[in-house]
């Protein structure tokens, strides 16, 4: 695991990985080059947890943090972990028993449950093998279609070196990345329960940087097909490494965005949390209209409710 300026959520995702039981593991996670509490957090919880293993570096950003904690690993599997994201119990034992059993089996995935920041449960992300397997091998129109979340993946360490692991190109989908290049080494499996649990976060980089994200998925397509059919691979490999974080102008709109769909996603199920989150919205981007609509059909839809 990766944590940059993580300290809030970082507790609680300790937790939920430090108490898995039914598998010997270690916990990895890089410190990069946080500016925040996260640091602190993490040598005080190192210093009564033997399984977690700190490391501290300046900040590189999460392809190469994540390049370094794989390297850093012992074991024979490595399983993906976010800040903020949890681990629910008896996942790390569910996936290890996977690939003990299945020798042909590469890496493994689990449903996916997505909440938002206040933990208000959203929706759950489930892929069946075949599926997992036919994106990743065929694609769907013309692109890779990953597992459920990045975090919810284990795979076998010596079949990740072998792929040629994380690369440093890609600022992001390096998920993506890796996932076209180890199903060339055997099929993935999945655990049909969710037992991950995903923070949507406005101002992280799934929030903030889909467009980017899109931009390197169809990089990865060229790459892989390319790859695939004997050709070289590079010229997809140098524009990706070309692509960045949008400009902070920009993220402002799209944080707006990230809290529209999030409030989108409670309309119904929770509208008075719905209507906090179309009024942040409207906080970043006074000019979404969408959001000012959705706001505003809320506080109705309260107000006759009454």
């Amino acid at each position: 695991m990766s944590v940059y300026n993580g300290a809030d959520a970082l507790p609680r995702t300790l937790h939920s990985v430090l108490s898995q039981e039914g598998a010997d593991f270690e916990f990895i996670v890089i410190d990069d080059g946080s500016s925040d509490a996260s640091g602190r957090i993490l040598d005080e919880w190192a210093a009564s947890h033997p399984r977690l293993r700190v490391i501290h570096q300046h900040n590189t950003g999460l392809t190469r943090a994540l390049i370094r904690g794989c390297a850093e690993a012992r074991g024979a599997f490595i399983a993906r972990q976010d800040c903020g994201d949890v681990s629910l119990p008896g996942r790390l034992a569910a996936q290890v028993a996977v690939l003990r059993a299945r020798s042909e089996v590469v890496a493994v995935s689990c449903h996916t449950g997505f909440v938002g920041p206040g933990h208000e449960p959203l929706y759950t992300v489930e892929f069946d093998e075949q599926r997992l397997n036919v994106g990743l091998r065929e694609g769907v129109s013309g692109r890779f279609v990953g597992p459920s979340h990045h975090g919810s993946m284990m795979f076998r360490r010596g079949d990740y070196e072998a792929a040629g692991g994380y690369r440093a190109a890609f600022h992001f989908a390096q998920d993506l990345d890796l996932w076209t290049r180890l199903i060339e080494r055997g099929p993935f499996a999945v655990v049909h329960h969710a037992l991950y649990e995903a923070m949507l976060e406005p101002r992280s980089i799934s929030g903030t940087q889909t467009q980017e994200q899109q931009r390197l998925a169809a990089l990865i397509a060229g790459a892989t097909c390319a790859r695939r059919t004997g050709s070289d691979e590079a010229a997809y490999l140098a524009e990706a490494a070309t692509i960045r974080p949008a400009r902070r102008g920009e993220l402002h709109r799209r944080v707006a965005l990230g809290h529209y769909f999030i409030g989108s996603c409670l309309r119904y199920t929770n509208p008075r949390a719905a209507g906090d989150y179309f009024r942040q919205a409207l906080a970043s981007n006074p000019w979404l209209w969408r959001a000012r609509l959705r706001w505003l059909q809320v506080v109705i839809s309260r107000a006759v409710g009454r």
